[in-house]
């Protein structure tokens, strides 16, 4: 055991302090001495062995002469002194007051001003002592249900945040930005069809029952459960002339929602069947994908612009080409003119950390850049012959 201590003037005191620190019993030997080492070096000169016995002022007063500190050792059968008790534990805290400030519907207001007490559990602190506190998300319920009243709350502690302020509150505002947040992943589609000459056709989409449609623009017209249609003229140059609506429009635009307990995004995208790079190097080596697969430069542009935002939230992002077979599983599209020829492109991604791209170590963007991507996506050389109806999709899911 050590301890450090100022060093006193006199032997006396010195022994004192000593005695003090270690309370030995009445007739158990005590001494006191100095390692030469650390003792003046007039002191060491007159002593043989390693240490300087110190017996009273004198010999005090030698071993300190032109030194700044000593160590100082304590010689003695006496056991070492107990350990500081712990402070006792603060007292319980059986009442406190509680203020809950309420939205009762938007611009409508209560505060409720409680005491909250508790018999003998203490409110502050868990049997292990942790300590209770903190700013909490949760949920509240408020119960008055004839004799039955009660409240409840169930919650998380938000981490420690300066973004946090002390006028922080829950309202109908932050609620709606809640829901627009926690809105399910959804595959974003946009279908063009590409003819030679004016034609009549019916668009069918049929989804399968891990699927389900979203929203539609033009509106589609539903067929039965997970089927839809569109009844449009289609013109040379892209445009497309919407009947019901009396809408023209060079794209289709549909949304198709996964079943939430199938969407897993390890499953969805890992390094057995994707990519992964950093988002200054993925959107150049998109690019370059897209134009593999015969998009026109203009189409690549739509696409990457209209996924700007989703792709830049991410520092890092994990991508895959679904197969036209794969697609057609989940989204199946019928077209009543024959022959057409489908191209179908389904990208799923995924934000990545810096420690989940570290699994992408053997399938990162030199990986990607060997691959034959048209073969994936099942492209056909007839999609590039103008003389064809042709139907081009592209469409984006991100999996978080």
């Amino acid at each position: 055991m050590e301890t450090i201590r100022r060093l006193p003037e006199t032997f006396a005191e010195l022994e004192r302090a000593a005695r003090e620190w270690t309370k030995p019993p009445p007739d158990v030997p005590f001494a006191l001495r100095i390692p030469v080492e650390f003792a003046s070096i007039h002191a060491a000169r007159l002593v043989a062995g390693p240490y300087i016995y110190l017996t009273g002022e004198e010999s005090y007063a030698i071993a300190l002469m032109g030194v700044q500190g000593l160590r100082v050792e304590i010689v003695s059968d006496a056991p070492p002194p107990p350990d500081e008790p712990p402070p006792p534990p603060p007292p319980p805290v059986l009442d406190m007051p509680a203020t809950f400030s309420l939205e009762l519907s938007p611009g409508q207001h209560v505060a409720l001003d409680v005491n909250v007490n508790s018999d003998e559990l203490d409110m502050a602190r868990m049997e292990d002592g942790t300590l209770v506190d903190g700013m909490f998300w949760g949920k509240l319920d408020i119960v008055h249900a004839g004799d039955d009243h009660h409240m409840e709350f169930s919650g998380t502690r938000l981490p420690d945040n300066d973004d946090y302020k002390a006028g922080f509150k829950v309202d109908s505002r932050v609620m709606t930005k809640l829901a627009v947040a926690a809105k399910p992943v959804t595959a974003k589609c946009h279908l063009s069809i590409l003819t030679p000459s004016v034609q009549y056709c019916d668009v069918i989409l049929q989804f399968s029952p891990l699927w389900q449609p979203g929203v539609t623009w033009p509106p589609a017209e539903k067929v039965e459960d997970n089927k839809v249609k569109y009844f449009l003229r289609a013109h040379p140059g892209g445009a497309l002339e919407h009947f019901e609506t009396e809408m023209v429009t060079t794209a289709l635009y549909y949304e198709a929602v996964p079943d939430p307990g199938m969407v897993d995004p390890n499953e969805y995208i890992a390094p057995r069947n994707g990519f992964a790079m950093s988002f200054r190097d993925f959107i150049p080596h998109l690019m370059v994908v897209l134009d593999q697969l015969g998009l026109s430069l203009h189409a690549r542009t739509n696409f990457l612009n209209n996924n700007m935002s989703a792709f830049s939230q991410h520092k890092n992002i994990a991508y895959r080409f679904l197969s036209q077979s794969k697609i057609a599983s989940a989204i199946d599209i019928a077209v009543t003119t024959d022959p057409c020829i489908f191209t179908r492109l389904f990208l799923i991604f995924r934000g990545l950390n810096d420690d989940e791209v570290g699994a992408f170590a053997g399938a990162g963007e030199k990986e990607a850049n060997t691959v034959n991507w048209r073969e994936i996506v099942d492209w056909q050389e007839d999609s590039k012959d103008p003389t064809l109806f042709r139907v081009l999709e592209t469409s984006v899911l991100e999996v978080t």
